[in-house]
């Protein structure tokens, strides 16, 4: 089991997918690459037969087509199905982010092209790669993984919803005019960690904590910390804020920051 703390700052525990059943879903999505391929190599020929083209032009499609299966297959299912391919729903596996929250396409993008170059095939020595990797990893990421921020899990039914972070309504005009944007995602993952576990913390540790936590955010978004508040309202409205954001959708034709 490993522990997540999601965006909302709730903490999941979910079962670690290790090397047995992501290599078996592994196989499972291989074979299912194999029919797809061999089927658009099929239609290929077929459409490049009424034409005759210049081989070269025959190699350069058929290395478009491989390399379109490869990468595009994972990509895919993954943002489609929010962190699944065929495999991994046959094994009861998802793709979770490294806060335990959904992928999206930007995550299977990264761990798609990671896996056709690094992790299996081109330099990957048919998974070796992948293999050593996720033995030496805590968490059994491969280098997709590691580079996308995810982790590969046990969670055959859906992830749980957790509960929203209310804000403090005194600090609701002051955090509304924030870019939080320039948030990385690292420190925004110490924060929620540390609104998950501050019960647990002594409050000299939770004082120490969190104003360095409030400085440390404040200075990133170019802000003065509000004056006369505790870390955890600060730090709980900031967070607040950014589910907020990230639930509403924007209006037509505007872009939102943040």
């Amino acid at each position: 089991m490993a522990e997540f703390t999601t965006g909302e700052a709730v903490a999941l525990e979910l079962p670690i997918a290790r090397i047995p059943t992501r290599a078996t879903a592994f196989i499972i999505d291989v074979l299912a690459q194999l029919v797809v391929l061999t089927i658009l190599l099929f239609v290929t020929e077929l459409v490049l037969l009424s034409v005759d083209p210049d081989e070269a032009w025959v190699d350069a499609i058929t290395l478009v087509i491989v390399i379109a299966v490869l990468v595009g297959y994972p990509v895919t299912w993954e943002t489609l199905t929010r962190g699944r391919t065929l495999g991994k729903l046959a094994l009861g596996l998802r793709v979770v982010r490294a806060d335990g929250g959904p992928v999206d396409f930007r995550h299977a993008l990264t761990r798609g092209l990671s896996g056709a170059i690094v992790d299996f095939w081109l330099l990957g020595s048919f998974g070796a790669v992948a293999v050593v990797t996720s033995i030496c990893s805590p968490n059994a990421r491969r280098v997709g993984d590691v580079l996308a921020g995810t982790v590969v899990v046990h969670a055959q039914a859906s992830l749980p919803i957790p509960a929203l972070v209310v804000p403090p309504p005194w600090l609701a005009g002051w955090v509304t005019r924030l870019d939080l944007s320039g948030i990385p995602e690292d420190l925004a993952l110490a924060v929620r960690q540390y609104l998950t576990r501050i019960r647990t913390l002594t409050p000299a540790a939770q004082a120490g904590l969190g104003n360095a936590l409030v400085t440390a955010v404040c200075a990133r978004l170019g802000a003065s910390p509000p004056k006369g508040y505790p870390p955890v309202q600060v730090l709980g409205a900031i967070v607040a804020e950014r589910q907020r954001r990230a639930l509403t959708p924007p209006a037509p034709g505007l872009v939102r920051t943040g």
